[in-house]
């Protein structure tokens, strides 16, 4: 009787059997990448809950202080909230779209704005805030040289080398604080 060719050297076999299931092992096991560290620049920008507070106080006796004239006294907003997961989430949008783009020196900006009285109430995160101040953040990017006239910048009127990037999506819709919850003459 003769023997199959498959079986002719099973040791063979066996090793590449051995071979292939510790490579598939191997390769399914291994730990996903590390993710690249993150940038600690922010730690010279820390501010003391003192300093926090003297601007929230400057803020109020100037800035918030027109608003209410203009509001007849009624206050505004007074702060606003994004879950970390939220803001996690935006950067880590911006982040993708912006490598898709190829754009360089990628940044969020904080814009203000306000809710219109008749703001459509599901572009709000609660329609109580209708008329009332908001923020929201808009992905920048550097200026490509073409958006750059020489000009402006030989006299130095350009002083923002970063352009909002119309291409990738502003995030809102947070909750803020509209009065009577609004604190309008303290902090915690």
């Amino acid at each position: 009787m003769k023997t199959p060719i498959l079986f002719k050297n099973v040791s063979s076999l066996l090793s590449v059997m051995f071979l292939a299931v510790f490579l598939f092992t191997a390769i399914r096991c291994s730990p996903p990448p590390p993710e690249p560290p993150v940038d600690d620049s922010y730690k010279k920008k820390l501010i003391t809950h003192e300093e926090a507070k003297v601007l929230f106080d400057e803020y109020s006796a100037t800035n918030n202080k027109v608003l209410m004239e203009s509001r007849n006294g009624n206050p505004d907003s007074r702060w606003y909230w994004f879950s970390i997961e939220e803001i996690e989430g935006y950067i880590k949008y911006v982040k993708e779209n912006a490598q898709e783009k190829n754009l360089k020196d990628v940044g969020i900006r904080i814009y203000m704005g306000k809710y219109p009285a008749n703001h459509p109430v599901n572009k709000m995160a609660k329609p109580e805030y209708a008329g009332y101040q908001t923020v929201f953040l808009m992905p920048t990017a550097k200026k490509s040289q073409d958006s750059t006239n020489s000009m402006q910048k030989r006299r130095g009127m350009i002083t923002d080398e970063n352009e909002d990037v119309k291409e990738i999506q502003p995030m809102n819709m947070m909750n803020l604080s509209p009065p009577p919850n609004s604190m309008t003459n303290t902090m915690n």
